[in-house]
């Protein structure tokens, strides 16, 4: 199918909050790892979206060229074009991006988006990520109702995070402390800035002790309910009754996180949860395994010639998208995702 239009991600967002279930967000820094992100929701069965980082995007461009903005049209270019090979919806996504990269990523996005859409055409990503965890609530807001305006005219949904995600991603790095847990009065000042959808769709990254990075289940101390009492705080604020789950919720964070917890998190009313960690050791693993059981084939051993077929990044490719493929149906599995495309 094709990239998923305005209209495509606005009801896959809608399907996931009325049937309380999650997309899998898988980001990719590669074709290779963008065609089993693919390969992987069209197993499960499962709609989902694909997301690029800053720093993902900069190696899109090139190692050397460093250029967030071309490497990210040339992975949207050539998702539209391979996407159309598979049965099932797919949004793009760019994903955290703190104040200081906004110039250089994620404004130039939105301007390419917006005179697509003026020629008639489709944005190029559906969702944008502004990340302002490291400024001032007041200043993170403001900022993102200005990225929410410019969002609108270019037809596509914002993503903010209010609250602080734990350890290191891209470089950016924070504590591990209890600015981890987002408050009631987050929620509200968070409504009372930017609306709950009338001046443009958002979706809010609201933290629960989340941390990037790798740790085993059990390690990283998740509490769920906050969503719930965020979710409690807006819905009074808005007038709305207490069961309504005003915001659409994403999850950062989530390795480590186990079952219960992840359940508990899409209860609470998140639709999107970010997975980068585990996608990445599951493409790895295989290569290094095929590396290692096969080394005198893929290298020149003792003056040998090897193995073209076994050196052939073709080959130890599939490995890898195959190993990745699968996490993704564990990940639409855990989320309730798998089987729910239409």
């Amino acid at each position: 199918m094709p990239i998923a239009t305005p209209e495509v991600y606005a009801d896959m967002l809608d399907r996931a909050k009325a049937g309380s279930f999650a997309y899998p967000a898988i980001n990719v820094s590669s074709s290779q790892t963008l065609n089993a992100a693919l390969q992987g929701f069209a197993d499960a069965g499962s709609d989902g979206i694909i997301q690029v980082s800053t720093g993902g995007a900069e190696y899109l461009s090139g190692p050397n060229i460093k250029n967030m903005v071309s490497g990210s049209l040339a992975f949207a270019a050539y998702a539209e074009e391979v996407a159309k090979n598979y049965p099932v919806n797919i949004a793009l996504h760019t994903d955290h991006c703190p104040k200081d990269k906004l110039d250089g990523f994620v404004r130039p996005l939105l301007a390419a988006s917006t005179e697509r859409v003026k020629a008639g055409g489709n944005p190029w990503f559906q969702s944008h990520m502004w990340d302002g965890s490291a400024v001032p609530l007041d200043e993170n807001l403001s900022l993102a109702r200005e990225l929410l305006d410019l969002a609108k005219q270019a037809n596509v949904v914002l993503e903010i995070e209010v609250g602080v995600v734990g350890g290191e991603e891209d470089g950016v790095a924070h504590e591990i402390n209890d600015k981890l847990y987002s408050t009631p009065e987050d929620a509200i000042a968070t409504v009372q800035a930017l609306g709950a959808g009338e001046n443009g769709r958002y979706l809010t990254a609201l933290t629960f002790g989340n941390v990037h990075g790798v740790y085993k289940p059990g390690n990283v101390k998740l509490r769920p309910e906050v969503l719930l009492e965020a979710q409690k705080a807006a819905a009074k604020e808005l007038g709305l009754s207490e069961d309504a789950r005003p915001f659409d919720l994403v999850f950062h964070g989530g390795s480590g996180s186990l079952p219960e917890e992840i359940s508990a998190a899409v209860d609470f009313g998140v639709i999107k949860m970010n997975v980068d960690t585990d996608t990445q050791y599951a493409f790895t693993r295989p290569i290094a395994d095929w590396m290692i059981s096969g080394y005198a084939g893929v290298l020149k051993v003792d003056g040998e010639v090897g193995n073209k077929k076994q050196y052939d990044p073709r080959a130890w490719g599939k490995a890898g998208e195959a190993g990745m493929a699968a996490r993704i149906v564990e990940a639409c599995t855990a989320l309730r995702s798998a089987g729910t495309h239409q």
